[in-house]
This record gives structure tokens, sequence and C-alpha cells, in this order.
């Protein structure tokens, strides 16, 4: 393009054409360039205010706390968000983690008596150019119902779209001589395509908005919202959003990002992995927030994470907003009447179960065939669409509840574990997945974070194991993961498969031992060369079989 429109999109990739041709039209480009072009320096903006605050945290040693500036919202007890709309009013069990590049399971999922799907374009999918306009493409196609057997839009499950977060750039479009924000040309394309006809059937648009860190980052996304609605001729209010609380340093200001986008708001949601990764990242310096291994001593119960959910929920329902949950990761066994099948259903059943009952209005599964079975759940435990009636006025959260680490130590079972999930992750990615099936559960960026997060942090503080007192150090972690590696490896079938094994170690050691923390992996590998020049040979697809995930 010439002229006062500076931009370069990359072609197609390979078996897309028409894919590319449908969603990039001479106007969807101009829409894309004027709202990035509106938009790029306060993201910036925003970016450079994380550095600064990670900064501040790390030279004055201060903790978070709840803001004096913004007390005066807090305290007055009149405002609440605009109404729900009756599509989110009742969403018991959302899928979660649904990456749409996935045309399969994205069937599936839109044929299931789920109530939402969280239609990702984050956490749970490889941003591969291929991913990205195969998914986008895919949500278009289902937004005008040009896919066959499923239901019409206005009664298929309602399609809760997560875009990519602030720290995610897409390489194959150019504006003004920079990168595009990942999370405007995913929220651009899907707007520009799906936001009226979703509004016209009353089913959207909805979205998700991952991994944002405070109450500014809400008003801008606010500010984006009302400037499309505006661009594209929808009503003020059409956007609804949940955020995400997925770092500590919001956890103190979620009252105030609700008020920020009070016209657009469907509600709050916590997740677990994320979270408490976050901490790794905001002080994983200082020994007073030494996390313990996460298989063994991390759970929604521990002080934490469930004053946490209950802060949430408790300011989700003052405010008339909805609260949801995290995903149940793990995978029902195929044979319903096997002692492991009853066993898992009983582990999420006994998980969810806490989260109803500190009073959330739905949360996520990953597999289909928990749906029904955590349907009947909210049902048995909780009456009408939601659980808006539980203000729980019960609660009382305190910064010191938000900021108490659980007490326990590092185990080789557990370092292992989050080596291989790190692996393993890294891995998927170089095969152009953002997820993967390790021990009856899916994995993914999350807990993919966790992992390296904790793996990072036992050696800066050379952490003691519990079972044999070595002590977790550079060397161990090293022969472990080659180890990890060696195990892996059985279950490669070509020379390729290998290859990328022993590059996705290399790396995962790479993350951990660099003297500081890098703050995203996702941000770490979509800017590495290594996963860069697989999209560019042509390697990187949605699917790889090299690997044989059932045995894993």
């Amino acid at each position: 393009m010439s002229g006062s429109v500076s931009m370069e999109l990359s072609s197609s990739p390979p078996g897309l054409e028409a894919a590319y041709e449908t969603l990039f039209t001479t106007d969807s480009l101009l829409f894309l360039h004027d709202l990035i072009s509106t938009f790029d320096d306060e993201i910036n903006e925003i970016l450079w205010l994380r550095v600064s605050k990670k900064a501040h945290l790390e030279l004055s040693g201060d903790l978070p706390s709840f803001l004096e500036s913004t007390a005066h919202i807090r305290r007055d007890s009149d405002w609440r968000v605009l109404p729900i709309p009756p599509r989110l009013q009742r969403r018991h069990v959302d899928i979660g983690d649904l990456a749409p590049c996935d045309t399969q399971r994205f069937i599936k999922a839109l044929q299931s008596p789920a109530q939402g799907i969280q239609v990702d374009f984050d956490d749970g999918n490889c941003p591969t150019y291929y991913n990205q306009i195969k998914g986008i493409h895919n949500v278009f196609k289902a937004v005008h119902n040009q896919i066959p057997n499923v239901p019409h839009i206005s009664q298929a499950p309602v399609l809760m779209l997560r875009p990519r977060a602030w720290n995610m750039v897409e390489h194959n479009l150019m504006v003004n001589g920079k990168e595009a924000p990942g999370p405007l040309f995913d929220f651009g394309l899907l707007m520009f395509h799906c936001g009226k006809t979703l509004l016209e059937n009353k089913s959207g648009p909805f979205f998700y908005l991952s991994k944002v860190e405070s109450f500014i980052e809400a008003t801008l996304w606010n500010k984006i919202f009302v400037w499309t609605q505006h661009k594209l001729g929808l009503p003020l209010g059409s956007i609804k959003a949940t955020v995400l609380i997925e770092n500590v340093l919001a956890a103190f200001e979620m009252e105030e990002i609700l008020y920020e986008l009070r016209a657009h708001s469907a509600g709050l949601n916590c997740g677990i992995w994320d979270y408490s990764a976050s901490f790794v990242n905001k002080f994983g310096h200082r020994q007073a927030f030494l996390l313990p291994d996460r298989k063994k001593y991390v759970n929604m119960e521990k002080r934490f994470l469930r004053s946490y959910m209950d802060l949430l929920v408790q300011t989700c329902h003052r405010r008339g907003a909805l609260a949801t949950g995290g995903m149940a990761a793990l995978l029902l066994p195929q044979d319903p009447l096997s002692d492991s099948h009853r066993r898992v259903l009983a582990t999420v059943t006994r998980l969810k179960l806490l989260e109803i009952k500190a009073g959330v209005d739905g949360f996520m599964v990953y597999d289909l065939n928990l749906i029904e079975p955590m349907q009947k759940l909210f049902k048995l435990h909780t009456e009408g669409d939601n659980q808006l009636h539980q203000l729980r006025n019960d609660v009382t959260v305190t910064t010191k509840d938000l900021l108490s680490m659980p007490s326990g130590g590092v185990t080789l079972y557990g370092l292992k574990y989050n080596i291989t999930v790190g692996v393993l992750f890294i891995n998927a990615w170089l095969s152009g997945k953002g997820h993967f099936f390790y021990r009856g559960q899916i994995e993914d960026s999350a807990t993919a974070e966790i992992s390296r997060s904790q793996v990072w942090q036992w050696i800066r503080h050379q952490t003691h194991l519990e079972d044999d007192g070595r002590v977790v150090n550079r060397r161990l972690v090293t022969d472990l993961t080659t180890e990890v590696m060696m195990e892996l490896s059985i279950h490669c079938h070509s020379v390729r498969a290998k290859q990328r094994l022993h590059t996705a170690t290399d790396m995962f050691l790479e993350v951990v031992l660099k003297r500081d923390f890098p703050e995203f992996i996702t941000t770490y590998l979509n800017l590495d060369h290594t996963f860069l020049s697989s999209q560019s040979t042509g390697q990187v697809k949605a699917v790889d079989t090299d690997m044989n995930q059932s045995k894993l």
C-alpha cells in the first residue's frame, strides 16, 4: 500500500489463499491500519510502564498494595457495570484452550452442549501466520454460518474470543515501519469481519483479555472498544469483555479494572498457573517469595490463591459482573467404567465444587466429556442462571492474604515434571501447536510459564531437594534435562522430530539459566530465530504427528 497508508503484509501461507483473500480486503486493511496507527504509541507506553513498575519494585523492595489514588472508586458503593447481555447470563461451562485453527475440535465444540467456547489465539494457540489466518477464518465461517452441521451462531455455544496479549507482536504485518501488535491484529480482523453479525444475532462480540496488569491497561482496552464501535457503526457497549486476572499486580486493582471497563465488562476470570507464575516474574529474586513445588504444595486451597478467588468473586458480584473460574485441565480416560475414569472425575468434581462454593458463575473444561457432568454439578449446587446474588460479604481479604506464599519445599519429581513440561511446550511451539497432552492432562503456555519460572527460581535460590538434599543448580538441571530428553526421544518417530526435541531442550536450558528472568516464555519464543526460521521454511503447521502424543 502506498500514499499516506504505510503497510506491508506478508503473502499468504501455502494452502490458505482463499482465507487470506477473504480476510485481507482493501477495507479491512485500511481498518487495521487506522486501528494500529491510533493506538500503537499507547501500547508502547503501557509496556514501558510495566518495565518501570517492575524496576520500582526491584529497586525499592516495596510490595504491591491497594492504591490510595483510586480509593474513591472502591469506596463508592453505587456504581455497577452495564447489565450482562442475556447470552452471557448462564455460562456455567465453557470449553477452554480451543485454538480455532484446529478445525475438527472447533466444529466439535460448536456442536457440543457447552454454554461457551474460549476461542483462543493466546495461551492454547501457537501464533504462526498459518494458525492465525486459519483460526480467524474459521471464526468468520462459524459466525457467517458457513460450517455445515453446526448450529446457527445464535444457538451455538457463545464465542468468547481471546486475542493475543500485549506482549505479542505479529511479524507478518508492518504498519508505519513497525511490526503490528498481535492483539490488535487479532481483535481488528475479528471485529471487522464478525462484530456486526455477532451483535445482530445477540451473540457478541464477546472477548477475553489476557495478561492485563493494571487498570491503566483496562483503560486502553476501553478506548480501543469505544473507537472500534464508533468506526464500525455499532452502539456503545456492544463489545463485552472478561478480563483474566493473571497477574498479582492486577489482583490489587480489580475494582478499578471493572470500573474502567464498566460499559464493556462481562466480568473477571481467575486461573491458577499464570497467576502463580507472576509472583516469580515480579518478586522472583526475593527469598520470601520462593514458590514451592507446584505439584505438591500449590493449589486453589492455599491461602494466597483462595484469597484471590474470594476477592475476585466478591468484587465482581458487588458490581454486577460475572466471576469465572479457571480451566479443568484433566482428561477423562476413555473407559467410563474404569477406576481411573472415576478417580479423574472425582478429582475434577472436588476442585470445581470448591469454585462453585466460592461463588463463581462458571468455569472452563478442556475435555468435552466433562461438559455435562460439570453442568450437572452446577445444577445440583446452585439455583438460577448464575451466582450474582452471592455477594460474599463474609470475605475480607488483606494485602497479607494475597501475598502469603505457601510453605513447602522442592521434590525431584516436581523438578523433573517442570522440566518436562517446559521442554515439551517449546517442542510443541516448534511444531506449530500451542498445547500438548502429558500424563492425562492438557498443558499450555500457562503451565509452561509456571514450570520454567519455578526451575529458574529454584536455581536462583539454590534450593535443596526434599528427597536427598541435593542443591538445585545448573549442573543438576542440565543433567535432568538431558535425562528427560532421552526419555522423550523414544516417542519421536523421525529424525526431524528428534532434532526438534533436541533444539527444544537447548532452548529450555537457555531460558531457565538466564541471569535475568525473561518476562514471558511466549514472547521469548516468538522473537527467537529458531521459531521464526521454522515458520519461514514451512515446517510449522498446526498439526504434526512426528511425536506420539497418546504415549505421553
